[in-house]
């Protein structure tokens, strides 16, 4: 083999390993994956998303359940979604929680008593107007900012359809379920 041939197969498989290396560093998923993706990879693979006024984000589920909620007494759009954890606080409605500010981003409040974690869905980021529980306190939050990175701890279960300045500044809110 000449020097030139050499040179040409040193220089290719050079190139095919920096490719290797490159396609294994990346974060797309191998193409057999996208059956199982989460909702969040599989919107970004060309699916349309949801704005998150429209409907609860994170954990959607087939059969959202709209609900009636008042915050300072002051009627506001909103609906859970299918979830166990949602249902489970579907269980214990009507009910009244009054909030307080938690890092400038939502309001939180204790229900009565812890809900079910079982079943849980992907873990989520939360969106400004989600409604979550977060499972080691045992605390409905209200989202009025963007939250932090999705947490396997915080469980999505649904969506107020009100200014995030109005959930900025709740000191109470009631929960019923719709007529």
């Amino acid at each position: 083999m000449t020097l030139l041939a050499r040179r040409a197969l040193d220089g290719t498989a050079l190139a095919a390993a920096l490719l290797l290396a490159v396609t294994a560093c990346s974060n797309d998923a191998p193409r057999d994956a996208a059956a199982s993706a989460s909702p969040t990879s599989s919107a970004s693979a060309g699916q349309p998303k949801t704005p998150a006024s429209s409907a609860p984000s994170g954990s959607d589920r087939s059969n959202p359940m709209d609900i009636r909620v008042t915050l300072d007494g002051q009627s506001v759009d909103a609906t859970l979604n299918d979830s166990p954890a949602a249902r489970d606080l579907a269980s214990l409605l009507p009910l009244t929680v009054d909030l307080k500010d938690f890092h400038g981003t939502e309001r939180i409040g204790d229900p009565p008593r812890k809900l079910t974690t079982d079943g849980a869905p992907e873990p989520a980021a939360p969106k400004a107007g989600d409604i979550a529980y977060y499972a080691p306190w045992g605390n409905l939050a209200l989202f009025y900012q963007d939250g932090p990175a999705a947490s396997a701890d915080l469980l999505i279960l649904g969506h107020i359809d009100a200014d995030p300045a109005q959930i900025g500044r709740a000191e109470r809110i009631t929960i019923e379920a719709a007529p």
